[in-house]
């Protein structure tokens, strides 16, 4: 079984598509697979997975946690997303830049953002579910989130007025992020 690169962006974000074998009886992939993972340069260990499920026009987003450092792969099992991953590292020379794509349980496809990574999605279907596995178990002492419609950033999100939480509402913006001290976990090239 063979995961291949799709396409490469932000010094280390990578859109993965499995080998798929697929029949009258249905399909059959591997989502993750040491071997195939660390030819891909991505020699972590995942120590979580998270299962979401959220409606149409939800939007969750952009969360990242800095300890214990977390990477996420990210995949659509169920309807359609516009899943998105913005750099926060400092120095980086993509500091602030975004990548999204839509992905769906039909094109199978996932992202790897690895740590220093904000991300965040919007439901496009009537509900969608997304599953991650992650590279840090989870601290809430240790996690937070940059605006969704941050104007520094620009996403350029597929849908208007989306059903946010609370804490995504009041997030903070990227500028406010690197201020702090706390950013300094991320400083790209550590």
């Amino acid at each position: 079984m063979k995961i291949n690169l799709i396409h490469q962006a932000l010094n280390g974000l990578l859109v993965l598509q499995p080998e798929v074998f697929e029949d009258e009886r249905g399909f059959f992939m591997e989502t993750y697979r040491t071997d195939a993972f660390e030819e891909l340069g991505i020699n972590l260990s995942f120590v979580q997975d998270n299962h979401s499920r959220s409606a149409k026009g939800v939007l969750r987003g952009l969360h990242f946690q800095w300890e214990p450092p977390m990477g996420k792969l990210m995949r659509v099992t169920q309807g359609e997303a516009f899943l998105v991953a913005v750099d926060i590292r400092k120095n980086s020379p993509t500091l602030g830049q975004w990548y999204g794509e839509v992905i769906s349980a039909s094109n199978k496809k996932m992202i790897w953002a690895p740590a220093g990574f904000a991300r965040g999605f919007c439901t496009l279907s009537e509900f969608a579910e997304i599953q991650y596995k992650c590279t840090g178990l989870y601290n809430k002492q240790a996690e937070s989130g940059i605006l969704w419609n941050d104007p520094a950033i620009g996403i350029k999100w597929p849908i208007e007025n989306p059903i946010l939480s609370e804490k995504d509402k009041v997030a903070q913006t990227l500028a406010s992020w690197l201020t702090t001290n706390d950013s300094n976990y991320f400083t790209y090239g550590k």
